[in-house]
């Protein structure tokens, strides 16, 4: 059986925190890579992270803090990726160690920009990373649930099972439930169309769609997601498993889901540039769509949710044209 040895997160928001409060709770012991000295200064001193899931409480003796990514790198065998997406590869630059004998497990629901690759492609292609060492975490899980302990679903992506159910026995608990799959590529790419499609029905609301056509609008895209999946990943798979279908509806509907949010004030006639500087959070979604559709014009799947995202994102489209145009594609 596959021991992943000791395990650290590298990023500090609220996904980050609420990952290391299931892990720690298993292992009582976490390395913790947090770019900001000051902000880690904070945490040991007040024991919950100072930005992001203040209600959760640490023993910070049970954890190692360091700024110096190379330091966690060194000194820890599993490696748990919580950065958002743009930014992942500045943190990488920063590296001196080498990560190909690492298990890497990537909790990012994003593209990596320019690349436009899922993180484990970009793993493996410029860190030499074996595919059976790169693993993902998917399924319909908000950090502020899993910190108030509220039962979640998650799944781990991994071509080596063993490797899988061994991050996954870390994960469970009496309010963590997990399973398996080895569709990693599916997971990530999904990861990234429910941002997309999220930010699409915050428009809607936005725009006073009512709820009947919310449903019309999930319908389509989880049908709109599998088309893609199928086209970069031709593996057998259900698209109504949690970790798809699940992940997509609750990102699409929940109150906790920035990308809605952020939607949602497109709708209402912010701009992006005054909606992001208002949310204070990054809403992935808004990177998704631009990389995936970069990446859609080399495949040429029909994808018209994403269209609309994007021209109303990226082209300045009036949202109340581009939504009612993707109102009469429907059925």
């Amino acid at each position: 059986m596959f021991d992943c040895g000791k395990t650290a997160i590298i990023g500090g928001g609220s996904w980050a925190t609420a990952i290391a409060k299931i892990i720690i709770g298993h292992t009582h012991h976490i390395g913790w890579y947090m770019r900001r000295e000051d902000r880690i200064e904070e945490f040991r001193r007040i024991s919950h992270n100072p930005a992001y899931l203040t209600s959760v409480h640490f023993n910070t003796d049970e954890i190692f803090f360091s700024n110096d990514i190379n330091r966690i790198v060194e000194n820890y065998d599993t490696l748990v990726f919580v950065i958002p997406s743009p930014y992942l590869k500045n943190h990488l630059r920063k590296l001196k160690t080498r990560l190909r004998d690492k298990f890497i497990v990537t909790a990012i629901k994003g593209l990596v920009p320019d690349e436009n690759l899922a993180c484990s492609e970009y793993f493996h292609q410029v860190y030499d990373v074996p595919m059976d060492n790169l693993a993902c975490i998917g399924g319909p899980s908000h950090a502020e649930e899993v910190a108030l302990e509220r039962l979640s679903y998650l799944t781990v992506g991994c071509s080596d099972t063993d490797k899988a159910r061994a991050f996954a026995d870390i994960l469970a608990s009496g309010y963590i439930k997990t399973k398996t799959s080895s569709d990693v590529i599916g997971i990530e790419y999904s990861s990234v169309l429910k941002n997309v499609y999220a930010i699409a029905a915050g428009i809607c609301s936005g725009l006073n769609y009512g709820d009947n056509f919310q449903a019309v609008l999930m319908s389509n895209a989880v049908q709109e997601m599998s088309r893609l999946l199928n086209t970069v990943s031709p593996l057998e798979r259900n698209a109504y498993d949690s970790v798809y279908l699940g992940d997509l509806l609750v990102t699409g509907y929940s109150k906790f889901s920035r990308n809605r949010t952020f939607g949602s004030m497109i709708g209402k006639g912010y701009s992006v540039k005054s909606a992001q500087i208002e949310m204070e959070m990054i809403a992935e979604g808004y990177f998704g769509t631009k990389c995936m559709k970069e990446t859609n014009r080399h495949l040429h799947v029909n994808m018209p949710i994403l269209d609309a995202v994007y021209n109303i994102l990226y082209e300045h489209i009036s949202p109340q044209i581009e939504i009612k145009l993707l109102t009469d594609s429907f059925r």
